[in-house]
């Protein structure tokens, strides 16, 4: 591949450099709240209620993230056996292993890359949503155990179809109920018009993330799903800001432009598919390469739209809205419901096929464990493929053989037509 054609090079965007600006400050706010006590930091899970922390005050920090980057460095294999050593198994989450065992390690890729910082902020609180799976309860959990700092959480249906009043008004009551501890620990008074004026910032980065990931409806596709699992990270650490809104205005832009030139990310683009599952951190830019030299676009992915919460709207009670955006996402519904959304995107972005990744240690984002792609197949007509890997651990990865199947993969596409778009 060192050989390959200027053409089949990893296109930049430019947009990226505003990106590493604004997670870079905030990187620095928690770095220097975490020596000096204040403002409170919070860490949240990924879909958690940070409109709520953010309301009152507190500074957020996202540990999924920092195990994402300890993926994209391909670090994670040298904290994963520190976590096993204390009694954490190999088969569940590796980015729990990984990122507790960077801590254990003393160790963090943050370090390198901001400086002066030279370890993870400390928490005041730590809040989680068991939305995605119970493995973020154990993880907080060890590290409320480990710092000594509460942990509260709130605990999600799973396997939802229709999302009824009932589920509505648990999960807004369990988010109601943080508020007296948060306060306590914040020291800050809740005030819901605070709360609405973040959703408000929220939901507009929600639909500025969504236009952008719209923008590959498109052909040839602006945005490979590669660099879309890198440029989310606004939307998964700062949403709630106005710092969130104004950078998707400017990715928006230059997608804009692209759609307009005719400049996809894929030079030459003949074949588009849809990416389900978790991305395989440590092989991102190899992977985007390879789909390059195809000639195939990764146009969609439902890990990419996670972070568009529709539901959330500063003008409805807050806590319901909260409540039904963090509710009505891929993860928590059952298999009718992925299966319905799917087609939906497949048809939408005229893709020709559908690429699962099973990842061997988070089940709950490997939607091919019980018969999704073979029913899929027999719905569409198009035909789907499972890779074998992880979302950190890089030894559940075979790189020979992924890409041995994804030629074979392409090579099949090419004989079926997109499906329509919708």
């Amino acid at each position: 591949m060192a050989n390959m054609p200027a053409s089949s090079t990893y296109k930049k965007i430019q947009a990226t450099v505003r990106m590493r600006e604004i997670m870079a400050a905030q990187y620095r706010r928690l770095d220097l709240a975490s020596r000096e006590g204040k403002p409170k930091i919070a860490w949240c899970s990924s879909m958690g209620p940070a409109e709520l922390l953010l309301s009152l005050g507190f500074l957020v920090y996202y540990p999924e993230n920092h195990a994402a980057l300890l993926g994209v460095t391909r670090s994670a294999n040298r904290y994963i056996p520190a976590a096993n050593a204390v009694g954490y198994s190999p088969e569940i989450c590796s980015y729990l292993t990984s990122d507790i065992g960077a801590y254990i390690k003393k160790e963090t890729p943050l370090a390198g890359a901001y400086e002066n910082m030279s370890a993870v902020p400390r928490p005041d609180v730590l809040v989680y949503n068991t939305n995605q799976c119970r493995d973020i309860q154990d993880w907080f959990s060890w590290y409320s155990r480990e710092l000594r700092v509460p942990a509260l959480g709130i605990a999600t249906h799973r396997n939802i179809g229709a999302i009824t009043e009932d589920h509505l008004q648990d999960i807004a009551g369990q988010m109601r109920s943080l508020v007296p501890s948060l306060e306590g620990i914040s020291g800050a008074k809740f005030d819901i018009d605070k709360l609405r004026s973040v959703l408000s910032l929220s939901r507009k980065c929600t639909e500025l993330w969504e236009q952008v990931l719209e923008a590959n409806v498109a052909v040839p596709a602006p945005l490979s799903f590669f660099d879309a699992v890198v440029h989310m990270g606004p939307a998964v650490i700062l949403r709630g800001s106005e710092d969130a809104v104004a950078y998707y205005e400017i990715l928006l832009r230059e997608m804009k432009s692209r759609t307009a030139r005719r400049d996809g990310a894929v030079e030459g683009e003949r074949l588009r598919v849809y990416w389900e599952g978790m991305p395989v951190w440590g092989r991102l830019k190899d992977l985007a390469e390879f789909f390059i030299r195809l000639k195939t676009a990764v146009a969609a992915s439902t890990y990419c739209n996670s972070w568009i919460f529709n539901w959330l709207s500063p003008s409805d009670d807050p806590f319901l809205s909260l409540a039904r955006a963090y509710t009505d996402i891929f993860i928590v519904r059952e298999e009718s419901i992925k299966e319905d959304i799917i087609e939906k995107m497949v048809k939408k972005y005229g893709l020709h096929g559908v690429l699962f990744h099973d990842a061997r240690t988070c089940p709950y984002n490997s939607n091919n464990r019980y018969g999704l792609p073979e029913r899929l197949q027999r719905r569409l007509g198009v035909p789907t493929m499972t890779i074998n890997g992880d979302l950190n651990d890089l030894r559940c990865y075979s790189e020979e053989q992924t890409k041995t199947k994804i030629e074979a993969f392409v090579e099949q596409l090419a004989s079926y037509p997109p499906a329509g778009h919708g």
